[in-house]
């Protein structure tokens, strides 16, 4: 069976979940890596599109209107008494040396770029990444300069974007694994309940692809931008589920008399 029609299986029929225990450990590792793949597809995306809007709304913008400004001994300068917010093309330019806006209120804005008194913030897809100005000794930043590298940036997205998908792809595949190895765990207390007889390499390969149902939901809802309270919890919750009825069915082991 290939992996496209698992993945279907995957999605409503514990009976097959459960015969996938037999197969070899490298098609489920593989399998792992496909599931990560599609559950990282809208962050990509979105990633992608934020930076490329992002970069022609920031040149926009610092170009045309925000105060000057300069960035010089770890600190934010501006023409300004208070923050500045620029809302353009679903992406926010911030510009606050008064120390009023906090990486938090940049992460609220889901596309930012923002220059506070003591560092940069980048909010993009859901991932807020910051740089400290203190970082850089001696660093002076006009603003002009910014413009120069907002245009390198703009230069090489085309490495930058890819780079960032592998890193992302990296760490989602490592969050995977731990993921579908404690599930196996969890699973040797299923079958105990259960009165089944498995080992934990067959709970492993049940749990890959258990987790195959609640990674395509959580996807889509990833892809609709829909926000899904106590997500953690109801991820863990339908993958047990899952797993519950997979290792159900299993035959029980005949009694000997």
């Amino acid at each position: 069976m290939n992996i496209f029609k698992q993945f279907y299986k995957s999605l409503y029929s514990p009976k097959d979940i459960a015969l996938f225990r037999f197969q070899g450990i490298g098609k489920t590792i593989l399998y792992v890596f496909f599931l990560t793949f599609i559950s990282i597809l809208p962050s990509v995306y979105y990633l992608s599109t934020s930076l490329a809007n992002g970069i022609d709304t920031a040149r926009t913008v610092i170009k045309d209107e925000i105060p000057s400004f300069e960035i010089k001994n770890g600190k934010l300068e501006a023409d300004t008494k208070v923050p500045i917010t620029i809302n353009k093309n679903q992406f926010s330019i911030m510009l606050d040396p008064t120390g009023a806006v906090s990486e938090k209120d940049v992460a609220d804005e889901e596309n930012a770029f923002a220059l506070l008194k003591d560092e940069f913030v980048l909010a993009s897809g859901g991932e807020v990444q910051t740089y400290p100005y203190s970082m850089l000794q001696g660093l002076h930043i006009a603003q002009n300069d910014l413009m120069d590298f907002i245009q390198a940036l703009d230069d090489m997205k085309t490495i930058i974007i890819p780079i960032a998908a592998l890193l992302i792809y990296l760490f989602s595949s490592a969050a995977s694994f731990i993921e579908v190895s404690v599930l196996a765990f969890i699973g040797l207390a299923l079958k105990n309940l259960l009165g089944r007889k498995l080992n934990y390499r067959h709970l492993w390969r049940m749990a890959a692809y258990s987790e195959t149902l609640p990674t395509l939901f959580f996807t889509i809802m990833a892809a609709l931008k829909t926000s899904v309270p106590n997500s953690f919890l109801i991820n863990w919750f339908v993958i047990i589920i899952v797993l519950y009825l997979a290792i159900n069915e299993i035959p029980k082991p005949k009694k000997i008399d």
